[in-house]
């Protein structure tokens, strides 16, 4: 699905330079899992992680911008070179504004995936706004793109093969690989 017909999509995606995504539903399938001593525990999906990896080899940067705090979470964006980490910020837009001011960055080269209502204003901000299979209907209608998979799913590699690919650098990036 997408807002803007495929010729866009794909300018809008040749501009990226930073690729910010939500945490819960887009990095993990959105469920909190608690243990009985109180722990909190995350799933991340290991091709999401590739996905990532590979996005910062084709030279975009990828941060994060999340409503909850978590110490699992800066752990995985450590492990994965993650940067910027925003934990605790349900201003989503707020923190976006104020990541921009020290960004040497336009908005148009900004891309976000978010997959429910605190992401709304985010999506409509930046060059290229994306949501998850699973996203709400409400981001659904707002985002230029949506992916096939689901958060968690490796919703995040989906995209950073499309924004690779229209970046035309993936070929490139996969024949370590052969």
């Amino acid at each position: 699905m997408s807002n803007m017909p495929y010729k866009s999509i794909s300018s809008a995606a040749k501009k990226i330079k930073l690729l910010l995504l939500d945490v819960d539903g887009v990095l993990t399938d959105g469920r909190l899992y608690y243990g009985n001593s109180g722990e909190e525990m995350k799933a991340f999906n290991i091709q999401d992680g590739l996905g990532i990896k590979l996005l910062q080899q084709g030279g975009i940067q990828v941060g994060i911008i999340t409503g909850r705090v978590s110490d699992l979470l800066q752990r995985r964006a450590t492990e994965l070179g993650i940067n910027p980490v925003i934990q605790g910020r349900e201003d989503k837009l707020t923190a976006l504004n104020e990541l921009m001011l020290t960004a040497d960055l336009s908005l148009d080269e900004v891309a976000f995936v978010g997959d429910d209502l605190p992401d709304l204003a985010v999506i409509q901000k930046v060059g290229l706004g994306i949501t998850v299979a699973n996203g709400s209907t409400t981001l659904k209608s707002a985002a230029d793109w949506q992916t096939t998979k689901k958060g968690g799913d490796g919703a995040v590699r989906e995209v950073a093969e499309m924004l690779l690919s229209c970046q035309d650098s993936l070929a490139h990036l996969l024949e370590q690989y052969q």
